[in-house]
């Protein structure tokens, strides 16, 4: 298995066969370093509605035939414009080709913004837990910290977490530093910061403040190594 970041949340996962993208916000991210034209994801994976992490889904799915998975919402949403999607919600987990998905809650929002400013609801933001060759990953999307963290370490030995760092609009560095305490990840890699004024955060700092995980602040393109 390969796990690479590519700048704010988007992290793509090859296992068993199968490409995974999360969260492919590729086009107007400047900090990602992929084309969309040249990825041929089989699956995306989304964690809520905000146009910066649906990103280029449909044009994605479209060209690869790949199944997008996601809130009940936002896959209804998407499959009325042709694509193949799976909804699911918070607690619920299936087993797909390429290993086990379990979404958890999140504390955020979740809304898609169309091009004429319309405003749609794309149901409860989450967290996905990927149980893939006996390795198990969190990402956590956009979230504030919440005690229930606790309880999904409770029942995932979590190898990899993927957490928001970039304050404002999720949980900021020392907030993200207290959820590595609570989840007990073995290694937690820094997502969605510097992609936005609002954002802009040192990794460095956060890696300063964690004592209980080893800490790769990766660079886009960059590996994961666990």
């Amino acid at each position: 298995m390969q796990i690479t970041y590519h700048g704010h949340s988007v992290v793509k996962i090859v296992t068993n066969g199968k490409t995974i993208l999360i969260d492919p916000f590729i086009t107007g991210n400047e900090l990602c370093d992929l084309q969309v034209a040249q990825e041929k994801p089989d699956y995306i994976l989304i964690t809520h509605g905000h146009n910066d992490h649906v990103g280029d889904t449909v044009q994605l799915a479209k060209q690869s035939g790949a199944t997008v998975v996601g809130s009940h919402e936002l896959a209804t949403w998407l499959g009325a414009q042709g694509l193949t999607t799976h909804g699911m919600n918070i607690g619920g987990a299936k087993d797909f080709d390429f290993g086990k998905v379990t979404y958890t809650q999140a504390f955020h929002s979740s809304s898609y913004i169309t091009e004429n400013n319309d405003i749609i609801y794309m149901g409860m933001p989450m967290g996905i837990v990927l149980e893939i060759e006996g390795v198990t990953i969190y990402h956590a999307g956009d979230t504030a910290l919440f005690s229930d963290m606790k309880l999904i370490a409770n029942k995932h030995a979590i190898d990899v977490a993927f957490l928001p760092i970039g304050d404002n609009f999720t949980m900021g560095i020392e907030d993200a530093a207290l959820a590595v305490k609570w989840l007990q990840p073995k290694t937690v890699v820094p997502i969605h910061f510097n992609t936005f004024p609002p954002i802009q955060q040192n990794p460095q700092q956060f890696a300063d403040l964690v004592q209980d995980a080893n800490v790769q602040i990766v660079q886009p393109g960059g590996t994961v190594t666990f």
